[in-house]
């Protein structure tokens, strides 16, 4: 067996095709993670097939969207740094995936967590209006550890005057789609210095 998975392409242009695959899957979960942190939630369903699942009794884009706002209306920040990622071929519009994260939750009550995390993903290509793209066909979330932070990042650290002679934005206001989700959502944007 390839460490590619047990699918092997049989011809130039499918092994061609195989490697354009292995870029677009890769794209995935470093998506998934910038739209998370940004609350992007329209970048986040596009990220999934049409008729994906939610749940045990919904699925398609528009109950996952639900979800996620649901899900992630609680005012806090993250910050999420994709990995390690393996991807097996099972043919050439199946794979499946692990994918390695650690991630920083901001809680509402001033603390700040680190973990680390685990995604168990299957993958598809789809059909869509410009072609075929890969989406995910699910994640499955499993957690090494989530542990409280001894020093909480403050807001803007190690950034201006005495620090970086560079002026920056200050992240996530810096993403148009952070202050939409919180409008949508009806409660004030969460301060990572808070």
């Amino acid at each position: 067996m390839s460490r590619l998975g047990p699918w092997q392409p049989e011809t130039t242009e499918a092994r061609l095709d195989r490697l354009e695959s292995l870029a677009e899957i890769q794209q995935l979960p470093v998506r998934y993670a910038l739209a998370l942190d940004s609350r992007d939630m329209d970048m986040m369903v596009s990220l999934f097939t049409p008729d994906v699942r939610v749940g045990r009794e919904q699925s398609g884009r528009e109950a996952l969207r639900a979800w996620f706002v649901k899900t992630l209306s609680e005012p806090k920040v993250s910050v999420h740094f994709v990995g390690n990622h393996v991807i097996d071929f099972d043919d050439a519009d199946h794979a499946h995936g692990i994918v390695y994260c650690h991630d920083e939750l901001g809680r509402p009550n001033g603390g700040w967590d680190e973990g680390m995390l685990q995604y168990w993903d299957t993958y598809v290509r789809v059909a869509t209006s410009e072609g075929r793209e890969w989406c995910f066909d699910r994640r499955k979330f499993l957690r090494w550890y989530m542990v409280d932070a001894l020093e909480r990042p403050a807001h803007g650290a190690g950034v201006g005057e005495g620090h970086d002679a560079l002026t920056t934005n200050q992240l996530p206001d810096a993403f148009e789609s952070w202050r939409r989700f919180w409008d949508e959502v009806g409660v004030e944007p969460p301060s990572p210095s808070r």
